[in-house]
């Protein structure tokens, strides 16, 4: 069974099934997940990366998007071992599970 990539029941918990809420949190997840692509993706700063990938994991399990915070974990991981590159698939995995995200948020705010 395949995991979805924003788990509708966790973040209906986080915020007591108020649905106005929840479609802020989604919006404000994919603004933020946006922007710390982009950092992690294009900085050159190693600390900034790991930041960003860091606080992206925390934005990821506050909405339920598993996927998203274990790529990211891998990748402020990764990051954190002195000498170590970033592997492409690590990347790969995160774009991935981001656009998957943002994907089911575009769904759900039209279902709204």
């Amino acid at each position: 069974m395949t995991q979805q990539a924003i788990d509708t029941a966790h973040l209906s918990r986080q915020t007591g099934g108020d649905h106005e809420l929840e479609r802020e949190l989604l919006t404000l997840f994919v603004q933020q997940c946006a922007a710390h692509l982009r950092t992690i993706h294009g900085s050159a700063d190693r600390q900034a990366r790991m930041d960003a990938a860091h606080t992206l994991k925390g934005a990821a399990l506050a909405v339920g998007a598993w996927q998203v915070a274990e790529a990211a974990d891998r990748i402020e991981l990764s990051l954190a071992e002195p000498g170590q590159s970033l592997a492409d698939s690590a990347m790969d995995a995160l774009a991935l599970a981001a656009a998957e995200a943002r994907a089911v948020v575009a769904r759900f705010d039209c279902a709204a």
